[in-house]
């Protein structure tokens, strides 16, 4: 069970990790910013793992999650940061299956069409689609939420369901400027009246899936009083640890600005500004 918050002074994962047998690590805004990957919060997980601890990367971008893991190799990342991978690509590939075969609308750019591969669904345009796939702004570096204002009305006077593949709102881009995710669209969509469907955090699928997979390492999933989530998503990683019952180290910077609000008046059991041993 969560306890009480004891984020009165930065958080160190070294001073932390005899309390937990497994982390839950947010990728974007964690481990890469959005120009390069994080060089401490990188050693960090390592060493977390060199004292005995399983790390399962937790990421809702809507790449499945070997095309993650080879991303961040691209990128340099090294052996021995983590022990598995999910993502809401995962999870949303499972929920789109589920649609079974048929029409959808497809929003988002086409490097993200893997997503779709075995699901069934094929490309249509929106008066004959029976839901639309989003995964997040075709032009994400110059598009916003406004540009979209059009489509996401006409999808809303049809009454298609939205599936989210990627539930946060901004992602942090070269320079540190905040690009708009598919969640922008999906919230732009919601207040419309139309029906947004997600599976990445905060909601339950990518969590199973993380749990699945930490089960799959050692034999069973720890207790959840064992388990750090790490993330800097109010509304996703630390929303997402509060409904699962899971601390949280929250990391300050990334996304963050100013004041920020917490989900449900709840903050976190331990923050730091950036992910260190």
């Amino acid at each position: 069970m969560m306890a009480a918050s004891d984020a009165s002074a930065p958080a160190r994962l070294g001073a932390l990790a005899a309390q937990y047998d497994a982390i839950l690590c947010d990728v974007w805004g964690v481990i890469r910013d959005g120009e390069s990957l994080i060089g401490p919060a990188l050693d960090a997980l390592v060493r977390f793992r060199q004292h005995g601890g399983r790390v399962c990367l937790v990421s809702n971008s809507p790449r499945r999650a070997p095309s993650l893991e080879r991303f961040l190799k691209g990128m340099g990342a090294p052996d021995g940061v983590w022990d598995a991978a999910v993502t809401s690509g995962d999870a949303t590939h499972a929920l789109l299956s589920r649609f079974g075969a048929g029409p959808a609308y497809k929003l988002g750019p086409d490097f993200d069409d893997p997503i779709y591969a075995g699901t069934g669904l094929r490309f249509s345009g929106l008066q004959d689609a029976k839901l639309i796939s989003c995964t997040g702004l075709v032009d994400y570096e110059n598009e916003t939420p406004e540009d979209y204002a059009g489509l996401l009305n006409e999808a809303a006077a049809l009454g298609l369901p939205m599936v989210c593949a990627n539930p946060d709102i901004v992602v942090q881009g070269p320079g540190g400027r905040l690009l708009y995710c598919a969640g922008a669209l999906a919230q732009a969509y919601e207040a419309l009246g139309g029906t947004a469907l997600y599976a990445g955090k905060p909601h339950t699928p990518i969590y199973e899936l993380a749990y699945d997979a930490l089960a799959k390492l050692s034999g069973e999933t720890p207790p959840k009083a064992r388990i750090l989530a790490i993330g800097d998503g109010p509304a996703t990683d630390l929303a997402g640890a509060n409904r699962e019952g899971l601390d949280c180290l929250f990391i300050t910077g990334g996304i963050n600005s100013g004041e920020i609000s917490w989900p449900d008046g709840r903050s976190p059991r331990w923050q730091a500004p950036d992910l260190v041993w």
